[in-house]
């Protein structure tokens, strides 16, 4: 474990989003803080799963591309330390992956894990202020890794990891809202347009330039936005098209 206070200060800085110009986003975050967290906590692998929201998408990273494949798969068969984590949002304590007990809990993680040299594993939740939103999966190839100590600075890790995670998924949220409402408008310009050069070719009132775009696009099996955008341009009259 490396204890140096200047060395952990500087992982903290740099799970807070420092380090790097502009927002580091949500997967560069869960992969700093699976490489961090292996190197800090000097276990063989760690895997972090994240979803803010029951209906949001878990992203998985992992310190290993076999280990990030092994807990997606884990998320599949709702099996494993760290779904069990994420779903109670308690720790999971140190367990050994080896003889029948493992197998019978985990048949299919169990096995898989024993295979990347993986002995024992141990499980942190990721926690908001509503509850769980994720977890911190510690993978050791011996049961001393796992100290109590060890386990402390874990969630410590998780805990201000998760601050920042939260934050990052806001602005990503923002970001994918802002996207849509630009699209929308800019749908809802042309689509205007296009009624105003209806409306002054064929002098139409709006509502019939509308229902002549729409009958258009319907009749055509294409979108609204594309047939009214050629409209704009002079490219299509659906009117004397036959629209």
């Amino acid at each position: 474990m490396t204890s140096a206070p200047h060395h952990l200060a500087s992982v903290f800085v740099e799970l807070a989003g420092g380090g790097a110009p502009g927002p580091p986003g949500v997967p560069t975050l869960l992969a700093r803080l699976t490489e961090r967290s292996r190197e800090l906590l000097a276990v063989r692998a760690t895997a972090v799963t994240f979803a803010p929201g029951p209906r949001d998408t878990p992203q998985v990273a992992a310190s290993e591309a076999d280990v990030c494949r092994l807990e997606q798969d884990a998320l599949s068969w709702k099996e494993g330390p760290g779904p069990a984590c994420r779903r109670s949002g308690r720790t999971l304590g140190d367990t050994s992956l080896t003889g029948p007990a493992a197998r019978q809990r985990w048949p299919r993680y169990a096995p898989r894990a024993l295979r990347l040299g993986c002995t024992h594993v141990a499980a942190l939740p990721i926690r908001s202020h509503t509850g769980p939103v994720g977890s911190l999966v510690l993978l050791a190839a011996r049961r001393t890794a796992l100290t109590g100590d060890l386990m402390a600075l874990g969630q410590s890790l998780a805990d201000f990891a998760a601050v920042t995670l939260l934050r990052e998924h806001e602005v990503e949220a923002g970001r994918a809202l802002a996207s849509q409402l630009e699209r929308a408008l800019a749908t809802r310009v042309v689509i205007e347009q296009a009624k105003g050069a209806l409306t002054a070719r064929h002098s139409l009132s709006p509502d019939a330039a509308f229902t002549v775009l729409r009958s258009y696009a319907r009749s055509h099996q294409r979108l609204l936005t594309e047939v009214a955008r050629e409209v704009v341009e002079g490219r299509l009259d659906p009117r004397r098209a036959g629209g």
